[in-house]
């Protein structure tokens, strides 16, 4: 699916896209903000495909000459400043930009450049392309994609559009990766719900042989943690921390868990679920503690997670919080 058509949500950078391309209002610079995986580098292909096609109509066509050429990464005209280093440097942008801008295009009425990661380039490479965004060349358009547009130079800023992609809502993320990816309810439903919005974080996790044997471990002990005495669990906790998984990952992941506990036990209600595939856990846990007891839970791995993130031992800080899950049985 071509284009503007095969985005998932951004519809009002969208709109904005198809309405400067209609009136012919195109700016000579802009910049793509957001979280990583958000879609950044999508808009902008998407963008850059509509200015180039020989039949635009509202999108790019994906037939004419142009959009063939532009999907298969073919299209002289579309310049992608790549880079394998921690920073971008001056002789990067002079190399790829600076002194490329002024051939004249070879096929179409644009010129199109896109730097992806531009935060990475240094206050250096910045002035070497301030001039070029001062005084660009009619044909030619600027694309810096980014993650925090807080660092580029003001004079950087005040010359480009600034366009900020927001995170996605979880339904939207979860009905791309069922319809577009074809992953089960299940499995994008857990992926959705640690996305952030993001559907290229949640296929990142998706082929994650790490990110699977988290959700393996941690579900096991979730669903059998009350046949399970503080020895067997900090037996579990160093197994963990051993095999590399990210602790924060495994707290994130038990906080969803004990939300569906509290949401079954409120309203009784499955739909709403993450892990519909465990109801039966859920619903012995929501009637093995109380809602007092499933607040203390929650309380206790989010100050694991803070714990952890101030660097406090991590046995502890998961022992700690692993006690607090035990003792609220006692409370219902």
């Amino acid at each position: 699916m071509p284009g503007f058509s095969g985005i998932t949500g951004h519809e009002r950078i969208i709109e904005y896209f198809r309405h400067s391309i209609e009136n012919h209002k195109i700016s000579h610079s802009y910049i793509l903000s957001g979280e990583d995986g958000v879609g950044k580098m999508m808009v902008a292909r998407a963008f850059a495909q509509a200015l180039l096609c020989e039949n635009y109509d509202g999108d790019s066509c994906g037939k004419c000459h142009s959009c063939v050429r532009f999907e298969s990464d073919n299209h002289p005209d579309v310049i992608y400043l790549k880079h394998e280093k921690s920073s971008i440097g001056v002789d990067d942008v002079r190399a790829a930009l600076v002194g490329d801008i002024q051939i004249k295009p070879y096929d179409g009425k644009y010129k199109i450049y896109i730097i992806d990661e531009a935060e990475l380039m240094t206050p250096a490479a910045q002035n070497a392309i301030l001039k070029t965004i001062e005084e660009p060349p009619s044909y030619a358009v600027i694309i810096l994609l980014t993650n925090n547009e807080d660092i580029f130079l003001p004079t950087i800023l005040s010359r480009c559009i600034t366009l900020k992609l927001r995170p996605l809502d979880d339904r939207l993320v979860k009905e791309a990766l069922q319809g577009r990816y074809g992953l089960s309810e299940y499995d994008a439903d857990i992926f959705a719900s640690f996305a952030r919005g993001s559907i290229g974080q949640a296929l990142k996790l998706s082929k994650s042989e790490g990110f699977a044997q988290m959700i393996s471990r941690v579900l096991q002990v979730l669903k059998h943690i009350y046949e399970m005495d503080i020895s067997e669990l900090l037996k579990f906790i160093n197994e963990l921390k051993d095999s590399g998984i990210d602790l924060i990952s495994a707290l994130e992941f038990m906080q969803i868990w004990y939300r569906d506990v509290l949401l079954f036990k409120a309203t009784k209600d499955t739909s709403m679920f993450i892990f519909k595939d465990e109801y039966r856990y859920i619903m012995n846990t929501a009637n093995t503690v109380s809602f007092g007891g499933l607040d203390n839970i929650l309380k206790a791995i989010e100050k694991a997670k803070t714990r952890l993130n101030a660097n406090v031992n991590p046995e502890l800080a998961m022992e700690l919080m692993f006690i607090t899950i035990i003792e609220s049985r006692e409370e219902s």
